[in-house]
């Protein structure tokens, strides 16, 4: 029921997606209850997502509300300009957390790695170039974003946290809150 509840909300959120069947990997690997997002809503347009394989529905639910409320408000207030596509660094993988003997929550389709973002007006914001060297304006949105998805996110991972998260936010789940 809850499944049905949370795709009924995507679709109804004006994200346009494909359900998934479920799968399993290696041990404590899987994709249960993923779905395939290809676009998802602004206030104004719809606009893309590039390079994002299956994700929960719960995690692409909030990744849609984060990427209206939080991304595609903020560009426009900030940038003057709605968004046009999130990059991602993808979703899934059956791997552990680098250094660790620990499965990441991107082997369960828990987690997006977002590395940029693309304006209606053609510019390109760049977590790795733009996080420190970009204009004010351009490094006032990024800190933005990164904020609202610590609102949204259980956990929010993000150019000051470590070497290995230079270029991208990563997005995990609903739980307990950890910034950084």
């Amino acid at each position: 029921m809850e499944e049905r509840s949370c795709l009924a909300d995507l679709g109804a959120s004006g994200a346009r997606f494909e359900r998934l069947p479920d799968t399993y990997a290696a041990p404590g690997c899987n994709k249960l209850g993923t779905v395939q997002l290809s676009a998802l809503a602004g206030d104004r347009t719809t606009f893309g997502v590039s390079n994002l394989g299956p994700v929960r529905c719960a995690v692409a639910k909030v990744f849609g509300d984060w990427a209206r409320y939080g991304v595609d408000r903020a560009a426009r207030e900030i940038l003057g300009s709605p968004i046009a596509r999130i990059e991602t660094m993808g979703s899934y993988a059956c791997r552990k957390v680098a250094g660790t003997e620990r499965l990441s929550a991107h082997a369960r389709a828990e987690a997006i790695d977002v590395s940029g973002f693309v304006l209606a007006d053609g510019r390109r914001i760049v977590l790795k170039r733009d996080w420190n060297g970009g204009d004010a304006a351009t490094r006032e949105f990024l800190r933005v974003v990164h904020k609202s998805a610590c609102k949204r996110f259980g956990t929010v991972l993000g150019p000051e946290y470590n070497a290995a998260h230079e270029d991208h936010f990563h997005l995990e789940g609903t739980g307990p809150k950890f910034c950084r």
